[in-house]
C-alpha cells in the first residue's frame, strides 16, 4: 500500500473530452477495467419487471447503459510510475511541502482538476501541452547537481515528506538516489510529450 503518483501523455483533444465528461478520466486511469466508466456515471440500474421475472433477481446489477468513449491516438495514456518519488520530488524543485511557484510545483499542485472524480488522492490533473512545455523547460534549467544540494533528510522528515525515508543510512538506503532515478524519468519523458504535442495527466493513487 502506499500513495503513488503517474504521468499519462494525453493530446489537448483528449484533455478536453474529460473535462467535457470527467467520468471518462477512468478509460484513461483503468484501462483494463470497462466497467469503471459506468460505476462513475452510477448508470447501473435496478432490472425491469420483465428481467426479474426471467432470471434476473433484485440484487443482480443490469448491464451498465452505454455511453462515450474514448479513443486514444497512438503513444497516448502511455504511463510514466514515479513510484512514492512525488513529494520528495516536489520538495527538491519547490523547497516546500505543498506548496511553491509554478510550473515546477505541478506534482502535487496546478492544472485543471478533472470535475470531481476521486481517483485516488483527489481528482486528476491536467496540463496543456503549452503548460506541458513550460513545465518541461523550467525543469530542464535546474541541475541535477542542484537539485541534489537540496536534499534535507532532517527538514523533509519535519516537514513530512512522504514516504518520510529521508533520514535513513544512505549506506543501507540511498533514498537521494531513488529521487534522482526518478527524476531522470520525469528529464527524459517531458521532452518526449513536448516533441509529440502532448499534454499530460497527473494521478496519485
Amino acid at each position: 500500500m502506499g500513495m503513488y503518483l503517474s504521468v499519462a501523455a494525453l493530446r489537448q483533444e483528449t484533455i478536453d473530452r474529460l473535462h467535457a465528461d470527467p467520468s471518462l478520466v477512468w478509460e484513461v486511469v483503468l484501462p483494463d477495467d470497462p466497467e469503471a466508466v459506468a460505476r462513475a456515471r452510477g448508470t447501473r440500474k435496478r432490472p425491469g419487471l420483465f428481467a426479474r421475472l426471467f432470471g434476473r433477481g433484485k440484487g443482480d446489477p443490469a448491464p451498465p447503459v452505454p455511453g462515450p468513449t474514448l479513443t486514444l491516438a497512438e503513444g497516448e495514456g502511455e504511463v510514466v510510475d514515479l513510484d512514492k518519488a512525488w513529494h520528495g520530488l516536489h520538495y527538491l524543485l519547490t523547497g516546500t511541502a505543498w506548496e511553491g511557484d509554478p510550473p515546477l510545483n505541478f506534482l502535487v499542485t496546478g492544472g485543471h482538476e478533472v470535475g470531481d472524480e476521486e481517483v485516488g488522492i483527489g481528482p486528476a490533473r491536467t496540463f496543456t501541452p503549452g503548460e506541458t512545455r513550460e513545465i518541461a523547460a523550467a525543469l530542464a534549467a535546474v541541475s541535477d547537481q542542484e537539485l541534489r544540494a537540496r536534499f534535507a533528510p532532517a527538514e523533509m522528515m519535519r516537514l513530512e515528506i512522504y514516504p518520510e525515508i529521508w533520514d535513513r543510512d544512505p549506506a543501507e538506503d540511498d533514498t537521494l538516489g531513488y529521487l534522482m532515478d526518478c527524476l531522470q524519468q520525469l528529464r527524459e519523458t517531458l521532452p518526449s510529450l513536448v516533441a509529440r504535442g502532448f499534454g499530460m495527466l497527473v494521478t496519485i493513487s
